[in-house]
């Protein structure tokens, strides 16, 4: 009995690592990139930044505003998820 429940347990681990190995690539669809571009909007309730390339980008909830606004030059840091460019860094340019 014990030797039956050990094999079930053996197949559910390869199907579990079948699956996981199958879905990992899909992470790679994520795509990083930056961008160099000057403020036009700041959306500091919606958590975002509208940039003069035309796009808009998604900040995290911790992000600090401070020294952002319309006309600020920056260069963005920002990975593609479902979608949404979502901020990972920004530097403000001098």
């Amino acid at each position: 009995m014990i030797k039956t429940e050990r094999r079930h347990m053996n197949y559910l681990f390869a199907a579990l690592i079948a699956v996981a190995s199958l879905l990992s690539p899909l992470a790679s669809f994520a795509q990083s990139a930056d961008v160099e571009a000057t403020i036009t909007k700041v959306d500091t309730s919606g958590l975002t930044l509208a940039l003069d390339d035309g796009k808009t980008y998604q900040v995290p909830s911790e992000f600090d505003f401070d020294g952002l606004a319309a006309g600020v030059k920056v260069t963005v840091f920002y990975t593609v998820v479902d979608g949404k460019r979502v901020v990972d860094d920004l530097e403000i340019e001098q």
